[in-house]
């Protein structure tokens, strides 16, 4: 997609910045990117992405919008419960919406596709894009997405938040693939007794994360550092700690792709897995 005068005026503040110019914000127009989960991370993932000029956005879930979500979800509204999030989105960023929430997406192409993102289908869904945003919200998705970016060799940005705690990392294997991979991290078998549903959270808490997220996925699209770190954020006192990712030799999705076999994904404890960390990076 060409840089005409219109998206430079509408662009004007990123082509600016040294690290974008005009040749960055051409990478972005002609970016296409998938955000699994359009909750508290994917929805304002998606805005962000939007407004950047990136020139294909793939909204994928099949969850409905319920009361409980707008607190933190502000791209949805009251009248859109009950109504599958990726088409709500998808309208609003398009200029379909109705109301305040209504935006507008000038350049780029939006796609909703409601199914849920499972094992079997992990790869069709991911195959023809250049980076994938992470946003869901159960570890088994996490684990399918990984194995789905590893065997394409798709950058995957990965974001959490939960309580005050709130976690950010980024694979490729193309690029940094002494990184690892998510399952390196956090391997399948480990468990939890907690989950999503029953871990409270604040709105500007998945604001603070989704904006990371959505930053490093730019930086990543702009061809600027990124990788092979794992960022850990607390909420309470405003901390942030950077840790170094390194891959485990062991590990039976990065290490060794053709081995992969359909396995039941059980919850886990993030915090107690700190194997694949290399030393803290202050």
């Amino acid at each position: 997609m060409s840089l005409n005068d219109r998206a430079f005026i509408r662009y004007s503040r990123q082509i600016m910045l040294p690290e974008v110019g005009e040749l960055g914000q051409q990478r972005l127009m002609n970016a296409s990117v998938a955000i699994v989960g359009l909750g508290g991370l994917g929805q304002l993932c998606a805005q962000y992405l939007s407004a950047a000029g990136i020139g294909r956005l793939i909204l994928i879930d099949d969850d409905k919008v319920e009361q409980s979500n707008l607190p933190r979800q502000l791209l949805f509204s009251h009248d859109d419960c009950g109504q599958y999030k990726a088409e709500v989105a998808r309208d609003r960023l398009v200029g379909k919406g109705t109301g305040d929430n209504s935006q507008v997406s000038a350049f780029g192409q939006i796609a909703a596709k409601v199914v849920r993102l499972e094992l079997h289908n992990a790869e069709s869904l991911l195959s023809d894009v250049d980076l994938v945003l992470d946003c869901s919200d159960n570890f088994a998705t996490r684990q399918h997405i990984n194995a789905a970016c590893v065997a394409l060799s798709t950058p995957n940005v990965v974001a959490a938040a939960a309580h005050f705690a709130g976690q950010l990392m980024a694979f490729d294997q193309s690029k940094s693939p002494d990184s690892g991979c998510y399952h390196c991290l956090f391997p399948a078998e480990l468990r939890v007794s907690e989950s999503c549903s029953t871990i409270g959270i604040l709105g500007p808490m998945v604001g603070t994360m989704a904006s990371m997220q959505a930053l490093l996925a730019i930086k990543l699209l702009l061809g600027l550092p990124g990788l092979g770190l794992l960022h850990r954020f607390d909420g309470l006192t405003g901390e942030m700690r950077k840790f170094t990712l390194r891959r485990d030799p062991k590990c039976s999705v990065c290490a060794a792709i053709k081995e992969l076999n359909e396995e039941v994904y059980a919850t886990h404890d993030e915090t107690t897995c700190s194997s694949a960390l290399g030393e803290i990076d202050e």
